[in-house]
């Protein structure tokens, strides 16, 4: 499956598009991970705990969209656009959105 932040993909041409499709993950730090969290919020500088977090759900949520895909029979996702949001206290959530197509290389010189 191909995944790309594009509109298409060099080398191939879309024969058919099936539609958007959205991927996402909801994730939380436990008790000790928001407590640390906080510890570096206080310290200063980047918070190593949440950008772990931030890349795990970020992939969670582009294998859920994949999978939405490939149920509608899709070979490739185009457009992907991400969105992060915090919901309640510690909540992150990233969506991951696209369009699902069905793509075939293109034909080299005749």
């Amino acid at each position: 499956m191909m995944l790309t932040t594009t509109p298409s993909i060099p080398g191939y041409r879309v024969i058919r598009v099936i539609g958007v499709v959205m991927g996402m993950s909801v994730r939380t730090r436990g008790m000790l991970g928001r407590f640390l969290a906080g510890i570096e919020a206080v310290l200063g500088g980047r918070s190593e705990a949440y950008i772990a977090e931030l890349k795990k759900a970020r992939e969670e949520a582009l294998e859920d969209l994949e999978r939405s895909a490939r149920a509608l029979g899709a070979n490739a996702v185009v457009g992907i656009d991400f969105e992060t949001a915090e919901v309640l206290e510690g909540f992150i959530v990233v969506t991951a959105t696209g369009t699902a197509v069905v793509v075939e290389p293109e034909q080299r010189g005749s």
